[in-house]
């Protein structure tokens, strides 16, 4: 494997992963802002660390190499003209690309050494924190009652999203809503700076400077030439059609799969609902499946650059077909039970990483998908989630995968 990066299915024996211990943007969080900052509840942090030290640990107790986000930004900003050019759009993108706010955010930042920036700029910058004199009515009035000049980033232990791993590149995702943007900034200069990717021949599938929406949650790696994409809350169409173009063009994929799942926040992204655990194996929730069809899109290159769309509704069959399995396993979320079925979803039943073919980690508190998954011969680990599931995302949604080793035919 020439690539820093190189994942080419959901499935193979995950060797490098991406994850981010979350800190204090989750102290930064209180109830009048959950709607801005896109969660629902606040976690409490200390238990919160913990059980993500419980996640980290079960992964490397597996061989798996844990990198963190955090500490991957601060060594991508060790040159010093770099670390200024990614302060200066980041104050840009935070709305203050300019004036006297901006300057002393600067000089604040700066006077850090750089993991304590990195790590304070994830965390948030309140207004009490530094000293301005304001030169404006503009920065004098507007939001004079909100306490941060730079918004915490509380969803940032969310790691699959900014960013997702295709073949020996990656997507550097433009996110849906302004509270999570900042995110893939980070991902950027980790790409063209950090020593571990920089200059290596990593493929940027799609970059962050876009107008449409795509996260990586809706990002799901089915084979070494096959990619499946929710038309989701946070994905839409046009950038599904521009990662299809990109992948097509210049890599061995050769089909794209779009799932168009409900638009809400319970199912916001594909890896909430669908995800696959074995090579003939994938976890569902029930209620995608309107009398067991759901509109599924499949596309292939065509002529002259042109992508030929097929449209479809029996996703069990578009799996068996792309993946050439005489038959799939769909293993229902909560055994399909109507109640059970939609709690443990909005715990992330459906929300498996898979480490190794027929092998995942899970929240323990969805025992019921868990005992299922067991019946259906997979070996499942489980990790705590009192407080991390109040983020709203499982164990997939808190990991990127960087390397994973490739299936065997």
């Amino acid at each position: 494997m020439q690539s820093p990066i190189h994942v080419t299915s959901e499935i193979g024996k995950l060797k490098t992963v991406m994850l981010h211990r979350p800190g204090h943007e989750i102290e930064n969080v209180y109830p009048d802002i959950l709607h801005r900052m896109l969660v629902d509840d606040i976690p409490y942090l200390p238990i919160a660390q913990e059980e993500h030290d419980y996640f980290a640990k079960t992964l490397k107790d597996q061989g798996i190499e844990v990198l963190y986000f955090a500490k991957l930004a601060a060594e991508a900003l060790a040159d010093d003209q770099v670390k200024n050019e990614f302060l200066e759009k980041m104050l840009a993108e935070s709305g203050h690309a300019a004036g006297a706010v901006h300057d002393a955010l600067k000089e604040y930042l700066l006077s850090m050494d750089t993991q304590a920036m990195v790590d304070k700029i994830i965390a948030g910058v309140r207004k009490d924190e530094i000293h301005t004199k304001f030169v404006s009515l503009a920065e004098m009035a507007e939001d004079a009652d909100y306490p941060f000049f730079m918004d915490p980033m509380p969803n940032a232990y969310f790691t699959r999203d900014p960013q997702a791993s295709i073949g020996d590149g990656i997507t550097i995702n433009h996110m849906t809503f302004k509270a999570r943007q900042r995110e893939s900034l980070f991902t950027e200069y980790i790409i063209k700076h950090n020593p571990r990717f920089a200059n290596k021949g990593v493929h940027v599938w799609r970059d962050r400077y876009h107008d449409t929406r795509i996260e990586g949650g809706d990002e799901l790696v089915l084979s070494d030439h096959v990619f499946a994409i929710g038309i989701s809350q946070r994905t839409s169409a046009d950038a599904i059609m521009d990662i299809a173009r990109n992948l097509f063009k210049d890599s061995n994929y050769d089909t794209v799969v779009a799932i168009h799942i409900p638009h809400n926040h319970a199912m916001m992204h594909l890896d909430t609902v669908f995800t696959m655990i074995n090579y003939d194996q994938f976890t569902v929730h029930p209620q995608i499946l309107d009398g067991g069809k759901i509109d599924t899109y499949i596309l292939h290159p065509g002529k002259d650059g042109e992508i030929e769309i097929q449209h479809r509704t029996d996703l069990q069959k578009v799996l068996e077909e792309v993946l050439d399995k005489p038959e799939i396993d769909l293993i229902p979320t909560g055994n399909g039970d109507p109640i059970v079925a939609p709690r443990e979803q909005w715990n992330d039943g459906s929300n498996t990483l898979t480490i190794a073919p027929g092998e995942v980690v899970t929240y323990d508190r969805n025992y019921v998908s868990n005992d299922l998954l067991r019946k259906h011969g997979i070996l499942v680990h489980e990790v705590r989630s009192s407080e991390l599931s109040r983020g709203r995302g499982g164990p997939r949604c808190m990991s990127c995968p960087i390397v994973r080793e490739d299936l065997k035919n």
